[in-house]
């Protein structure tokens, strides 16, 4: 699957380069296709992957990654894939009839002021513990979208602060990878220009 973008990338599921931070933004052209790229490209690899998916449902993920031959439902199964659905955990959140006690990821949408903590504590605890007998390559934490944090009133400084603690987890302490899609309205690009 995509083996002109891997070989653009110099990367192969085979070996993967251990610390990496990868930040896709888009500005005119959307840059999903890449997040399913690197989906499927880190579970080929065997790698641990916590995926906050924040803009589409599970099933969208699910869908696309059928068609690249990919079943992120065996995936969730055999614990090589931890999926935060923000969509329909924000309404647990956002709805009191809705309430999910599972999940406490989303809390921070009762005080987005308060910051990221409950959502960095699900990264931390899905990368660590592997809860599965089987032995999976370094974590990777892939996000989609990470600027919808920003659209839900969490402040810029606390997405910068959650970036920060993930990355110092991941990249540095777990030896993994994380891949963060940014997208950038037109305001920022007018400011850009001037």
């Amino acid at each position: 699957m995509f083996t002109e973008l891997n070989s653009i990338l110099n990367a192969s599921p085979d070996s993967i380069t251990p610390g990496e931070l990868i930040v896709v933004s888009d500005r005119q052209s959307d840059a999903s296709f890449l997040v399913h790229h690197f989906l499927s490209f880190y579970l080929r690899a065997r790698c641990k992957v916590c995926f906050l998916g924040l803009v589409q449902s599970f099933c969208h993920y699910s869908a696309v990654s059928q068609r690249l031959g990919l079943s992120l439902t065996q995936a969730k199964e055999r614990g090589q894939l931890v999926f935060l659905e923000g969509l329909k955990d924000s309404l647990s959140i956002l709805i009191p009839h809705e309430r999910n006690a599972e999940s406490q990821a989303m809390n921070f949408l009762q005080d987005p002021a308060a910051g990221l903590r409950s959502l960095y504590e699900f990264v931390q605890s899905s990368v660590a513990g592997s809860g599965s007998s089987e032995d999976w390559g370094p974590p990777v934490l892939l996000v989609d979208d990470l600027s919808v944090l920003l659209s839900l009133g969490v402040s810029a400084g606390a997405v910068l602060d959650f970036s920060h603690y993930c990355r110092a987890t991941i990249c540095s302490q777990l030896q993994g990878n994380m891949v963060m899609l940014v997208r950038c309205s037109g305001e920022e690009e007018e400011e850009d220009g001037d």
